[in-house]
């Protein structure tokens, strides 16, 4: 993979986005699109692609989530499958039911940024990624 993947910004509502897809496994497997987000602490999902993959969300390790709301809200880590493009590792990620319905899931510092090295390129609206080296 020394060149990388390379996926276009998404353009929402007029603006432009690092969203990529990814996959998700569980006992089951599914498709997804999320947000590259440089500001998450973790990879957060809605817990319903959690279900959907098969995953018992509240059977996982409790945490508090926050945000720049300040809200805190409850989360579950599961540990998964998550794939990039053909690169599949397993990593723990976090599912909550505080997210809105259609809201992108992100993909963030751990369990993402630590396996990648990333380029944004808003000029060019794309995104780069590299895999890092890990064990």
């Amino acid at each position: 993979m020394s060149r990388g993947f390379s996926f276009p910004y998404k353009q929402i509502d007029g603006r432009f986005r690092p969203i990529i897809p990814i996959g998700l496994e569980g006992t089951k497997a599914f498709g997804y699109e999320v947000l590259v987000d440089s500001g998450a602490d973790i990879c957060i999902f809605h817990a319903d692609i959690g279900r959907a993959i098969g995953l018992v969300i509240e059977k996982g390790q409790r945490f508090e989530l926050g945000g720049v709301t300040g809200t805190e809200r409850v989360g579950y880590l599961q540990k998964v499958t998550l794939k990039v493009g053909n690169i599949a590792y397993q990593t723990k990620v976090g599912f909550t039911d505080s997210m809105r319905d259609g809201a992108y899931g992100m993909v963030g510092q751990k369990g993402f940024f630590d396996r990648f090295a990333i380029k944004f390129d808003y000029a060019e609206r794309k995104i780069v990624l590299h895999k890092k080296k890990w064990t």
